[in-house]
């Protein structure tokens, strides 16, 4: 949650997509995508540069990652969730860099073979996109699912990572 002390902020822009970071002294606790002004106003937070030591090289891992120079992230994580959402996370974090599976095989991982409707949902409140790579999960039939930061940006990502099979770029 983004209500808690000593939040600190950083706000940048990287391939289209603007960035709102999030961190504690711990770690990162929030990457919003494409989020309206007004929502990050209203945050209590002390604004940083990007490359702030507290901001976890957030900005510089994201940079490389758009540049094809990186697959996984070493960046530190401060975030909140259920057990439940953060065992799907958990799950996520093994999908590899241009692969894709499908909400049910997430469900069938975590052994929980119907819950994928909630496993959408986790994704869907997943604190920090692209880092957790929810953008690799995708419906049964191929279809491109949807995502928190926009269908357009799951389609970008996707694309970035060389993922050109089933039926993702032929979707609404």
């Amino acid at each position: 949650m983004l209500t808690r002390e000593n939040l600190y902020h950083s706000s940048f822009d990287l391939e289209g997509i603007h960035f709102d970071a999030f961190s504690t002294r711990k770690g990162i606790s929030k990457l919003l995508l494409n989020t309206p002004p007004e929502i990050i106003i209203n945050i209590r937070k002390t604004k940083l540069h990007p490359d702030d030591p507290f901001m976890f090289d957030i900005y510089s891992e994201l940079k490389e990652y758009f540049n094809l120079k990186r697959k996984d992230f070493n960046i530190m994580l401060d975030i909140s969730g259920t057990p439940f959402q953060k065992r799907v996370w958990k799950q996520l974090q093994n999908i590899p860099f241009g692969e894709i599976v499908s909400y049910k095989t997430i469900a069938e991982r975590i052994k929980q073979p119907k819950a994928f409707r909630a496993i959408g949902h986790a994704n869907s409140v997943n604190p920090v996109a692209i880092i957790i790579p929810c953008h690799r999960v995708i419906n049964s039939d191929g279809t491109i699912g949807g995502y928190s930061g926009g269908i357009g940006v799951k389609e970008k990502l996707l694309e970035l990572e060389g993922v050109k099979s089933l039926n993702l770029f032929n979707t609404i």
